[in-house]
């Protein structure tokens, strides 16, 4: 599938009955724990995790989240949760878009992440590194 902007990451996942309410969509906070997901797993593909990062002393923490929710999901959905990212001060912001596999718009959320080393919110120091792996490992894929 070509998805409409390029990312960093992608991540096809497919809705379970139990996301859904009532009224048969995906409830409205699940999409956060789809990106949510989609940011652990990308982690990951870095060779970072958020265990390890906590026995270094170093917790990322979310700070603030903005969705826009154009369509719901329904059960047994497909769709591809896709990442990109940038350093913004002292935050990590990611722009965290989800599609149906045939490209349609389902929500575009931009999420800012702040990281704390040995109890103090640092300037995001390790957001650096992060972002210089990234990148390395983008151009790796070319």
């Amino acid at each position: 599938m070509k998805l409409p902007k390029d990312y960093l990451y992608t991540l096809e996942m497919k809705v379970r009955d139990y996301e859904c309410d009532l009224q048969g969509v995906v409830n409205n906070a699940n999409y956060l724990h789809y990106m949510e997901h989609t940011r652990h797993e990308f982690l990951l593909t870095l060779d970072e995790d958020f265990e390890s990062l906590h026995k270094d002393g170093i917790d990322l923490f979310v700070r603030r989240v903005e969705v826009t929710y154009l369509r719901s999901l329904r059960s047994g959905d497909l769709f591809v949760s896709g990442l990109t990212m940038r350093r913004s001060g002292a935050k990590l912001c990611f722009q965290q878009d989800i599609y149906l596999t045939d490209g349609t718009p389902i929500s575009k959320g931009i999420v800012e992440a702040v990281a704390v080393v040995n109890g103090t919110i640092s300037r995001g120091e390790i957001f650096d590194r992060l972002v210089e792996v990234a990148v390395r490992k983008e151009g790796v894929a070319d």
